[in-house]
Protein backbone atom coordinates (compact mmCIF):
# COMPACT_ATOMS: atom_id res chain seq x y z
CA UNK A 1 0.00 0.00 0.00
CA UNK A 2 1.43 3.51 -1.04
CA UNK A 3 2.98 5.19 1.92
CA UNK A 4 2.96 8.83 2.91
CA UNK A 5 5.10 11.29 4.67
CA UNK A 6 2.85 14.55 6.27
CA UNK A 7 5.25 17.85 7.06
CA UNK A 8 3.26 19.72 9.77
CA UNK A 9 4.00 22.54 11.75
CA UNK A 10 2.18 23.42 14.61
CA UNK A 11 1.70 26.22 18.23
CA UNK A 12 1.23 23.48 20.75
CA UNK A 13 -0.15 25.88 23.13
CA UNK A 14 -3.89 24.46 22.92
CA UNK A 15 -2.80 20.53 23.15
CA UNK A 16 -1.94 18.20 25.03
CA UNK A 17 0.97 16.93 22.74
CA UNK A 18 1.50 15.83 19.69
CA UNK A 19 0.32 12.03 19.81
CA UNK A 20 -2.70 10.97 20.62
CA UNK A 21 -3.79 10.21 23.97
CA UNK A 22 -7.49 8.81 25.29
CA UNK A 23 -9.70 12.08 26.65
CA UNK A 24 -7.36 14.55 25.57
CA UNK A 25 -6.90 16.57 22.29
CA UNK A 26 -3.41 16.67 20.37
CA UNK A 27 -1.87 17.16 16.93
CA UNK A 28 -2.46 14.05 15.57
CA UNK A 29 -6.08 13.45 16.76
CA UNK A 30 -6.81 17.02 15.16
CA UNK A 31 -5.05 15.73 11.84
CA UNK A 32 -6.74 12.40 11.65
CA UNK A 33 -10.29 14.23 12.41
CA UNK A 34 -8.96 16.76 9.46
CA UNK A 35 -8.34 13.50 7.09
CA UNK A 36 -11.49 11.69 7.50
CA UNK A 37 -13.27 14.56 6.43
CA UNK A 38 -11.41 15.50 3.70
CA UNK A 39 -10.94 12.12 2.21
CA UNK A 40 -13.88 10.40 3.90
CA UNK A 41 -11.92 7.69 5.73
CA UNK A 42 -10.86 7.21 8.69
CA UNK A 43 -6.67 5.97 8.93
CA UNK A 44 -4.05 5.89 12.00
CA UNK A 45 -0.77 7.93 11.31
CA UNK A 46 2.47 7.28 12.90
CA UNK A 47 4.18 10.32 14.41
CA UNK A 48 7.78 11.20 14.08
CA UNK A 49 8.94 13.61 16.89
CA UNK A 50 6.30 13.09 20.07
CA UNK A 51 6.38 16.57 21.39
CA UNK A 52 4.86 17.40 25.20
CA UNK A 53 1.84 19.30 26.16
CA UNK A 54 2.42 22.74 25.11
CA UNK A 55 5.99 22.57 23.07
CA UNK A 56 5.39 24.07 19.42
CA UNK A 57 6.93 22.72 16.19
CA UNK A 58 8.01 24.57 12.80
CA UNK A 59 8.63 21.35 11.36
CA UNK A 60 7.41 17.67 12.35
CA UNK A 61 5.71 14.53 10.40
CA UNK A 62 3.39 12.04 10.33
CA UNK A 63 3.98 8.84 7.69
CA UNK A 64 0.47 7.04 7.35
CA UNK A 65 -0.55 3.90 4.27
CA UNK A 66 -3.40 4.99 1.86
CA UNK A 67 -4.84 3.24 -0.87
CA UNK A 68 -7.03 5.52 -3.09
CA UNK A 69 -6.12 8.51 -4.83
CA UNK A 70 -4.83 11.74 -2.66
CA UNK A 71 -6.87 14.41 -3.31
CA UNK A 72 -5.01 16.85 -5.86
CA UNK A 73 -5.27 19.87 -3.97
CA UNK A 74 -4.94 17.93 -0.31
CA UNK A 75 -2.56 20.75 1.39
CA UNK A 76 -5.34 23.80 0.41
CA UNK A 77 -8.18 21.44 1.88
CA UNK A 78 -6.84 19.67 4.49
CA UNK A 79 -5.35 23.18 5.64
CA UNK A 80 -9.44 24.89 5.40
CA UNK A 81 -10.20 21.68 7.97
CA UNK A 82 -7.78 22.24 10.27
CA UNK A 83 -7.69 24.97 12.97
CA UNK A 84 -5.34 27.73 12.58
CA UNK A 85 -2.57 26.65 15.10
CA UNK A 86 -1.97 23.18 13.36
CA UNK A 87 -0.52 23.78 9.34
CA UNK A 88 -0.09 21.00 6.68
CA UNK A 89 3.16 22.28 4.86
CA UNK A 90 3.68 19.54 2.65
CA UNK A 91 2.73 15.57 1.19
CA UNK A 92 5.06 13.43 -0.26
CA UNK A 93 4.92 9.88 -1.78
CA UNK A 94 7.73 7.54 -0.25
CA UNK A 95 8.66 4.11 -0.20
CA UNK A 96 6.57 1.46 1.21
CA UNK A 97 9.52 0.79 4.28
CA UNK A 98 10.23 4.33 5.05
CA UNK A 99 9.39 5.54 8.86
CA UNK A 100 8.85 8.82 10.02
CA UNK A 101 10.24 8.25 13.12
CA UNK A 102 12.89 5.30 12.56
CA UNK A 103 14.47 6.92 10.10
CA UNK A 104 15.49 10.20 11.04
CA UNK A 105 19.01 10.81 11.39
CA UNK A 106 18.65 14.38 13.20
CA UNK A 107 16.58 16.42 15.47
CA UNK A 108 16.99 19.91 16.21
CA UNK A 109 15.46 22.15 19.12
CA UNK A 110 15.39 25.31 20.34
CA UNK A 111 14.35 26.88 23.95
CA UNK A 112 13.68 30.37 23.69
CA UNK A 113 13.84 32.73 26.90
CA UNK A 114 13.23 36.47 27.64
CA UNK A 115 14.31 39.03 29.91
CA UNK A 116 12.71 41.81 29.43
CA UNK A 117 9.16 42.01 29.78
CA UNK A 118 7.25 41.17 26.34
CA UNK A 119 3.75 41.19 25.62
CA UNK A 120 4.19 39.44 22.50
CA UNK A 121 6.89 36.56 23.33
CA UNK A 122 4.72 35.55 26.50
CA UNK A 123 3.48 32.49 25.08
CA UNK A 124 6.66 31.06 23.08
CA UNK A 125 9.45 32.09 25.11
CA UNK A 126 10.01 31.78 28.93
CA UNK A 127 10.34 35.22 31.06
CA UNK A 128 13.24 34.38 33.19
CA UNK A 129 14.58 38.34 34.40
CA UNK A 130 17.37 37.06 36.10
CA UNK A 131 21.47 38.02 35.54
CA UNK A 132 22.62 35.07 33.67
CA UNK A 133 26.47 34.06 32.97
CA UNK A 134 25.89 33.52 29.40
CA UNK A 135 29.77 32.26 28.79
CA UNK A 136 29.55 29.43 31.58
CA UNK A 137 26.18 28.26 30.14
CA UNK A 138 28.28 28.27 26.50
CA UNK A 139 30.80 26.52 28.46
CA UNK A 140 28.28 23.79 29.83
CA UNK A 141 26.55 23.75 26.65
CA UNK A 142 30.09 22.22 25.06
CA UNK A 143 30.45 19.52 28.09
CA UNK A 144 27.49 17.69 26.75
CA UNK A 145 29.02 17.08 23.38
CA UNK A 146 31.62 14.99 25.67
CA UNK A 147 29.11 12.51 26.63
CA UNK A 148 26.63 9.99 25.57
CA UNK A 149 24.68 8.96 28.43
CA UNK A 150 21.82 11.70 29.52
CA UNK A 151 19.92 9.45 31.90
CA UNK A 152 19.99 12.31 34.07
CA UNK A 153 17.61 14.49 31.93
CA UNK A 154 15.15 11.86 30.81
CA UNK A 155 11.61 12.01 32.40
CA UNK A 156 10.89 8.61 34.84
CA UNK A 157 8.21 7.68 33.02
CA UNK A 158 9.49 6.45 29.86
CA UNK A 159 9.81 3.48 27.65
CA UNK A 160 13.10 4.08 25.76
CA UNK A 161 15.36 0.80 25.85
CA UNK A 162 18.59 3.27 25.51
CA UNK A 163 19.13 7.09 27.28
CA UNK A 164 22.20 6.72 25.14
CA UNK A 165 22.26 10.09 22.31
CA UNK A 166 25.20 11.74 20.15
CA UNK A 167 24.52 15.30 20.27
CA UNK A 168 25.71 17.14 17.08
CA UNK A 169 25.24 20.76 18.07
CA UNK A 170 25.04 22.34 21.57
CA UNK A 171 25.35 26.63 22.14
CA UNK A 172 23.56 29.28 23.19
CA UNK A 173 22.40 32.40 20.40
CA UNK A 174 21.17 35.72 20.72
CA UNK A 175 18.41 36.26 18.59
CA UNK A 176 16.90 39.23 18.34
CA UNK A 177 15.43 39.94 22.04
CA UNK A 178 15.92 35.84 23.20
CA UNK A 179 18.40 34.18 24.28
CA UNK A 180 17.88 30.39 22.33
CA UNK A 181 19.84 27.24 23.51
CA UNK A 182 20.06 25.37 20.53
CA UNK A 183 20.58 21.73 20.40
CA UNK A 184 20.64 18.82 17.55
CA UNK A 185 21.00 15.57 18.10
CA UNK A 186 20.59 12.05 16.61
CA UNK A 187 17.34 11.49 18.94
CA UNK A 188 16.50 13.24 22.38
CA UNK A 189 14.54 11.45 25.41
CA UNK A 190 11.22 12.48 26.79
CA UNK A 191 12.07 16.05 28.67
CA UNK A 192 15.80 16.28 27.68
CA UNK A 193 15.55 19.43 25.79
CA UNK A 194 13.91 21.16 28.89
CA UNK A 195 15.81 19.35 31.37
CA UNK A 196 19.21 20.43 29.98
CA UNK A 197 18.17 23.97 30.00
CA UNK A 198 16.91 24.88 33.15
CA UNK A 199 20.52 22.88 34.71
CA UNK A 200 21.83 25.24 32.09
CA UNK A 201 20.05 27.78 33.77
CA UNK A 202 21.66 26.85 37.13
CA UNK A 203 24.92 27.28 35.86
CA UNK A 204 24.29 30.96 34.58
CA UNK A 205 22.82 32.19 37.92
CA UNK A 206 25.55 30.86 40.01
CA UNK A 207 23.55 27.89 41.40
CA UNK A 208 26.22 25.21 40.81
CA UNK A 209 29.76 24.46 39.11
CA UNK A 210 30.54 23.61 36.00
CA UNK A 211 31.94 20.68 37.77
CA UNK A 212 28.74 19.83 39.43
CA UNK A 213 26.90 20.11 36.20
CA UNK A 214 29.33 17.36 34.90
CA UNK A 215 28.11 15.48 38.30
CA UNK A 216 24.60 16.01 37.14
CA UNK A 217 25.13 13.99 33.84
CA UNK A 218 27.33 11.38 35.39
CA UNK A 219 24.65 10.69 38.35
CA UNK A 220 22.46 9.17 35.61
CA UNK A 221 20.02 10.80 37.94
CA UNK A 222 17.02 12.10 37.15
CA UNK A 223 16.38 13.70 40.84
CA UNK A 224 19.90 15.31 40.09
CA UNK A 225 18.93 17.39 36.98
CA UNK A 226 16.46 20.54 37.33
CA UNK A 227 13.04 20.36 34.60
CA UNK A 228 11.79 23.65 36.13
CA UNK A 229 11.51 25.37 32.60
CA UNK A 230 7.89 25.51 31.44
CA UNK A 231 7.02 23.43 27.73
CA UNK A 232 6.04 27.10 25.96
CA UNK A 233 9.49 27.96 25.40
CA UNK A 234 10.62 24.86 23.12
CA UNK A 235 10.30 24.59 19.53
CA UNK A 236 11.21 21.53 17.51
CA UNK A 237 12.65 23.31 14.53
CA UNK A 238 13.79 20.55 11.68
CA UNK A 239 13.38 16.69 11.64
CA UNK A 240 16.37 15.44 8.85
CA UNK A 241 15.87 11.85 7.25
Amino acid sequence: MPRYFLEVSYKGTAYSGFQSQHNANTIQAEVEKAFSILEKENIMMTGSSRTDAGVHALQNYFHFDYADTINPKFVYKINAILPPDIVVKNIRLVNDEAHCRFDAVRREYKYFIYQQKNSFLADRAFYFPFRLHVELMQQAADILKEYNDFTSFSKRNTQVKTFQCSILESRWLQEGECLVYNVKANRFLRGMVRALTATMLKVGRGKISLNEFRQVIEAKDCTKASFAVPAHGLFLVEVTY
